[in-house]
């Protein structure tokens, strides 16, 4: 367990998942935004050759004289020495960022020459980790070295998922992938939390009634009196067999990853997460009242727990 100067626990956190589009640089970005908010010294570690968080932090990736790539490299035989230290660099938001740029590509060939492939960036990170007080790692979308180094650096893991039909059937593979570290590794890698983003983007949860207070108003009542019920097009009765099936749908999801994760959040659908990208800031900066924002600042407050 490692502590900072003021004798606070350092947290570690890896976001991970092998596929895609399910949000793990928006959770790593937003929950590190309102940490940092919170008074917390954190620290991003860009793991993905497409450097989204490196670009979400407000960084050019082709400006970072150092990066990553220059820290994995290191290791090699041949190649100079480059330390965290040497690339961390400051962000617009408090956040401080080790970047990544598209050369990290490059990198992973190599470590598959050396023996301690899966312990580079944790002995990177610890020179620096009594800096922080949360670093938030933030992995590609494959099963490559990176992830690995990202889990076996961490002392959390938060899994990401989207809420689409397909959402279920990446978890058993990642599960496969946990096994694997624990049988060549020795780390046993258990997950805190996972997180779904997008949740209702095809369909809110919850239906769409009028609210309780609206209900019992003497207008309301009036109006259901006076004006004609309207009775609705076959357009609208397939429309609304069509919500109702999602919200099973989503329903069950919702229940079967509870099954499988300790800890289930859901993100909805906010088009405040697409501006607070293009600003190169976290949410928390741009919209903190938002709907994403509400929900990614309590899942930041149960992360500073873990500190």
């Amino acid at each position: 367990m490692y502590k900072n100067s003021s004798g606070d626990i350092i947290t570690t956190i890896a976001f991970c998942h092998h596929k895609g589009g399910t949000g793990k640089t928006t959770s790593c970005l937003n929950i590190a935004g309102f940490c940092s908010r919170a008074g917390k010294k954190v620290l991003v570690v860009d793991c993905d050759p497409q450097a989204n968080a490196t670009t979400g932090l407000g960084i050019s990736p082709e400006s970072a004289r150092k990066n990553i790539y220059d820290v994995f490299m290191s290791r090699i035989e041949g190649f100079p020495p480059v330390t965290m230290t040497d690339i961390i660099c400051s962000t617009e938001s408090g956040i401080d960022l080790a970047p990544a740029n598209l050369d990290l590509v490059g990198a992973e060939p190599y470590l598959y020459g050396i023996a301690s492939r899966a312990e580079v960036l944790r002995d990177a990170l610890v020179p620096v980790r009594k800096s922080y007080d949360l670093i938030l790692i933030d992995t590609p979308p494959s099963m490559g070295q990176f992830v690995i180094n990202g889990l076996v650096a961490a002392d959390h893991i938060i899994v990401t998922l989207d809420s689409g039909s397909f959402a279920l059937n990446g978890i058993g593979p990642l599960f496969t992938i946990f096994e694997d570290i624990k049988e060549d590794l020795g780390k046993n890698i258990s997950v805190d939390m996972a997180i779904i983003s997008r949740w209702g983007e095809a369909g809110e949860m919850g239906g769409t009634e009028q609210p309780e207070e609206e209900k019992r108003t003497l207008m309301s009542l009036l109006r259901s009196l006076l004006i004609p019920r309207h009775e609705p097009t076959e357009e609208e009765r397939i429309a609304k067999k069509e919500q109702e099936k999602e919200h099973e749908r989503l329903a069950g999801m919702l229940a079967e990853i509870g099954e499988k994760f300790p800890d289930v959040h859901t993100v909805p659908y906010s088009p405040e997460i697409y501006e607070a990208q293009k600003r190169g800031m976290p949410i928390s900066h741009v919209a903190p009242e938002s709907s994403a924002g509400n929900a990614y600042k309590a899942i930041a407050d149960e992360v500073i727990q873990w500190t």
